[in-house]
C-alpha cells in the first residue's frame, strides 16, 4: 500500500456553474413548469469538471429535481452530451442504482434533462474504505446488466473503447514519435517510455473484444453515496463498447491514492474475471498517459480546476504502474 495522496481540490468542491438565475426567464419559466411548481430553493452541483447548470430544484410543492442544462450557442458540446446521456438513461436496464429519468425540454435556445435526485455526497478522499467497497459493489450489478444490455441501448450507434483508445487516448506513442511534449515524470518512470508505449498499445485490440457496454467515465466525481451507503452512477454520457475492467481501473486509481490495497480490489471483482493478466497495467499505462498529457491542453469549456485533477490523476495512476512493474 502507498502512502495517501489528495487531489489539489477536493472532487466534490470542483465545479464552476452558473446560478439558477443566470438561466433565461423563459427557461426558468419552462423548468419550473415541468416541474409543476415554482421552485423556492436551489442547491448547485459542486462536483464535477464541466460549466453546464446542474442543481437539485425543490419546489413550492416540496417535489425535488435534478435538473442540468446548457445553451447551444454558447454551449454546443454540452447540448450534445445532455442529450446523449438522455438517450441512454431512456434505455439503461431498471432497478440499477442509476438517477431515472424523468423528462428534457428545449426552450429559449436552451436545452435540459430531469432526473431523480440523489440524497448523498460526493466520497472525499481518501476513500472511506466502506464506502469504496460499496462502490464496488454496486458497480457488479451495473457491469453484469451492460454485459448483455438490451438491444435498444446498443442499438444507439454507441462509440467503441477500441476506436476512442486510437483516437483519443492513447498518447505515449505521440510523446515518443516527437508529436506531442513529453509530459513531467516522476523519476520511476523517466526512462520507461518503451515500456509506456507497448502497454499501452494493448488497449485497442483488448477493448475490441468485449462484447459489452460500459460506463466510459467511473470517477468519484461521477458516484454518489447515499445515507444508506449505496452508491448511485452518475453521468452516463460516455457509455460506450467496452470491458468494464476498464472503468473499474479508474475508478480504483483514487483507492490506490488513498492508501488502499487495490491490486486485490481489482483481481476479485467480478467485472475483471474475464480481464487479461495485463489488463490493469495496460489500462493504467494508457491513462496515464490521457491523463498527464491532457492535463497540458485543458479545454477552454470546462472547470479551471479541471488540468491540475488531470496532472494528479496521471501522477497516481503512473505511481502505482511503477509499483507493479517494479520502477521504484
Amino acid at each position: 500500500m502507498s502512502n495517501p495522496s489528495v487531489p489539489p481540490v477536493p472532487y466534490h468542491a470542483t465545479a464552476q456553474r452558473p446560478g439558477w438565475t443566470a438561466l433565461p426567464a423563459a427557461v426558468r419559466a419552462a423548468v419550473s413548469a415541468r416541474l409543476g411548481a415554482p421552485v423556492v430553493e436551489v442547491r448547485v452541483a459542486t462536483a464535477g469538471f464541466t460549466r453546464g447548470f446542474a442543481a437539485v430544484l425543490r419546489t413550492a410543492e416540496g417535489d425535488s429535481a435534478f435538473v442540468k442544462a446548457a445553451a447551444r450557442a454558447e454551449q454546443p458540446h454540452l447540448v450534445d452530451w445532455y442529450a446523449r446521456e438522455a438517450a441512454i438513461l431512456a434505455r439503461l436496464p431498471v432497478g440499477l442504482p442509476v438517477p431515472g429519468l424523468r423528462w428534457t425540454l428545449w426552450e429559449a435556445g436552451w436545452y435540459a434533462l430531469c432526473l431523480d435526485p440523489v440524497e448523498g455526497h460526493t466520497p472525499r478522499l481518501p476513500w472511506d474504505p466502506a464506502e469504496l467497497d460499496a462502490t464496488l459493489a454496486g458497480y457488479v450489478d451495473i457491469a453484469a446488466a451492460l454485459a448483455d444490455p438490451p438491444t435498444e441501448l446498443a442499438g444507439l450507434g454507441l462509440p467503441r473503447l477500441a476506436d476512442l483508445a486510437r483516437e483519443d487516448i492513447l498518447w505515449w506513442d505521440e510523446v515518443a514519435a516527437g508529436r506531442e511534449p513529453a509530459p513531467p515524470l516522476p523519476a520511476s518512470a523517466v526512462g520507461r517510455l518503451t515500456e509506456l508505449v507497448a502497454l499501452e498499445s494493448k488497449l485497442p485490440r483488448y477493448a475490441a473484444e468485449a462484447t459489452g457496454l460500459t460506463h466510459g467515465d467511473l470517477r468519484v466525481d461521477n458516484v454518489l453515496i447515499g445515507a444508506d451507503r449505496t452508491a448511485w452512477f452518475c453521468d452516463w454520457t460516455w457509455l460506450c463498447h467496452g470491458p468494464a475492467w476498464f472503468d473499474l481501473v479508474g475508478l480504483l486509481i483514487t483507492g490506490y491514492a488513498s492508501g488502499l490495497e487495490v491490486d486485490a480490489r481489482f483481481a476479485t471483482h467480478p467485472a475483471a474475471a474475464d480481464a487479461p493478466t495485463d489488463a490493469l497495467d495496460v489500462t493504467l499505462a494508457a491513462l496515464a498517459g490521457y491523463h498527464l498529457t491532457a492535463a497540458a491542453a485543458p479545454p477552454p469549456t470546462a472547470s479551471a480546476q479541471l488540468p491540475a485533477h488531470q496532472r494528479w490523476t496521471g501522477e497516481q495512476a503512473l505511481a502505482w504502474l511503477a509499483r507493479r512493474q517494479g520502477w521504484n
